[in-house]
């Protein structure tokens, strides 16, 4: 079977976690990048990445690269990539670009270029052109530019891998399940200790450990990929991948999932989505507010995603980590707090010193990864941080 150079995009920050997948699942030659990860592989492992990476956000298939400083150059290159062995004249289109480069400013326009180079090279062989879909295309292609380098790729995923198929209704700020993915499988969460998300908004981080606990693929529930649309999609190959993947799940999950949140509401919503994800009877979730306990808690591996600046006042920023970091010390001993914040200076007000940063992107915002071990009495802190 032909092997591919292939590409899978991720968040900023889990370029290393998203490697120790693709590795897991065969991937050879593995090269982290910004933003993604380059490896090879056949087709069967291109099925695979979209059906089992829980931090891709797509798998792209590398079709061609060459030299371009602007428009025309692009354009006359472009031209001559053999676009009829990738895109029948019955089936929709559309073009994505990305560009980081001192000759190209716009990634829209550059996506026009490749387009108009796509339409005229079929024109002129066929007398027919495809039809552009930038909703629902059957086929779509990807450009980026790094500078002078154009690379040309299938995008075999073309909705983003993030959307699983599980999450009906989201909160205000809800978090990307790649990314929630990204910050389970960084914590180094063991699947022994009890799981919890104490300001669980919809869900997300949840219902991600109880999938990753119990092994069930990320894309178990979502109905297509791009790649299905493609003229030679091989269904009985993709149909025995997920059934050799669905066999490793577990009926029951090793350990505990659960939730709180305040707001009945995010509860409500929490509870629909783990439902959704057919995860209801494994995941507990319950109307709590972290700041009123007045008890010690069991054990616990805390991941959660509290409210940033955006949502709070500076002031009550400060307060509300000053508060957490107190909850944790009186009622979280013995336990790990990993807490992902994009306000740095509240953070200093936490009282805990953390034992890891990592820096991470949440969409547009730069944010830390903070690792607190919560030990009985006190104890001397060594920092280290990641710039992953």
């Amino acid at each position: 079977m032909k092997n591919y150079k292939l590409f899978a995009k991720t968040f900023s920050g889990l370029e290393s976690v998203l490697a120790d997948e693709i590795r897991a699942i065969g991937g050879k030659d593995i090269i982290p990048a910004k933003r993604g990860v380059g490896f090879s592989g056949d087709m069967a492992l291109v099925y695979k990445a979209n059906y089992t990476l829980r931090t891709a956000l797509r798998i792209l298939i590398g079709i061609q690269s060459f030299k371009a400083q602007n428009e025309n150059q692009l354009y006359i290159a472009a031209k001559q990539v053999p676009w009829f062995d990738y895109l029948d004249i019955k089936q929709t289109f559309s073009v994505e670009a990305t560009v980081n480069s001192q000759y190209f400013n716009h990634s829209h326009y550059v996506a026009l270029r490749v387009k108009d180079a796509v339409v005229d090279a079929f024109r002129e062989k066929t007398h027919k052109r495809p039809n552009v879909d930038t909703h629902a295309p059957d086929v779509k292609f990807n450009v980026h530019i790094d500078n002078d380098r154009v690379t040309l790729s299938l995008d075999s995923s073309v909705e983003s891998l993030h959307l699983r198929g599980y999450r009906q209704s989201t909160g205000g700020a809800p978090l990307n399940e790649c990314l929630a993915a990204g910050l389970i499988l960084l914590s180094g969460w063991d699947m022994k200790t009890p799981f919890l998300d104490p300001m669980c908004g919809s869900g997300t981080l949840l219902i991600e450990a109880s999938m990753i606990s119990r092994h069930v693929p990320a894309g178990y529930h979502r109905k297509n990929w791009g790649f299905m649309r493609w003229l030679n999609y091989d269904a009985a190959m993709f149909g025995k991948i997920k059934a050799e993947e669905n066999a490793r799940m577990l009926m029951q999950p090793p350990v505990t999932v659960t939730g709180y949140d305040k707001a009945f509401s995010m509860v409500r919503t929490a509870r629909m989505n783990a439902m959704m994800a057919l995860a209801d009877e494994h995941i507990s979730i319950e109307k709590r507010d972290f700041f009123d306990i007045s008890e010690e808690q069991p054990v616990a591996h805390i991941v959660t995603n509290p409210p940033y600046g955006e949502r709070l006042e500076e002031g009550d920023m400060n307060t509300f980590c000053k508060e957490m970091g107190n909850i944790l010390k009186r009622y979280y001993p013995g336990s790990v707090a990993w807490i992902i914040q994009s306000n740095e200076e509240a953070m200093k007000h936490f009282g805990l010193k953390p034992s890891r940063k990592i820096r991470l992107m949440n969409g547009p915002l730069l944010c830390k990864f903070y690792k607190f071990e919560v030990y009985k009495g006190t104890r001397r802190y060594g920092l280290q941080n990641d710039n992953i």
